[in-house]
């Protein structure tokens, strides 16, 4: 399984920016991908999740109404797409694929095993 990152870069607070995930090589017959962050100095934490098959998408309470997780099915593409940006949002952000997993697991990062390398996110005040 391939995950490479794309679409970080540097933005001024209140700004959007759309982060891609192209996804490759995996066997499984439904999976969820999600996103994770990690901001410098701090823990890899969990902002959005959606099962790959659709209905269920889950947020960070910090990104929530801000930020909407999305793919392409056809293109094998997850997007992250953020609006209303501000300073703490800058991290590395992270997609990550599992096989299918209970709702319980969506969030947490222990239940991801495919990871792809990270796109910088910065936001100047």
């Amino acid at each position: 399984v391939q995950l490479q990152a794309s679409g970080g870069g540097l933005v001024q607070a209140g700004d959007s920016l759309r982060l891609s995930c192209a996804y490759s090589g995996s066997t499984f017959r439904d999976f969820d991908m999600a996103w994770f962050r990690q901001a410098p100095g701090k823990e890899r934490e969990f902002a959005a999740a959606m099962r790959w098959s659709g209905g269920t998408t889950l947020y960070a309470d910090s990104v929530k109404g801000r930020f909407t997780i999305s793919r392409d099915k056809a293109k094998n593409m997850l997007y992250l797409q953020m609006n209303g940006l501000k300073p703490d949002d800058t991290a590395v952000y992270y997609c990550a694929v599992t096989s299918r997993v209970a709702l319980s697991g969506l969030a947490v990062l222990s239940s991801y095993k495919y990871w792809g390398q990270g796109t910088l996110v910065t936001v100047s005040s």
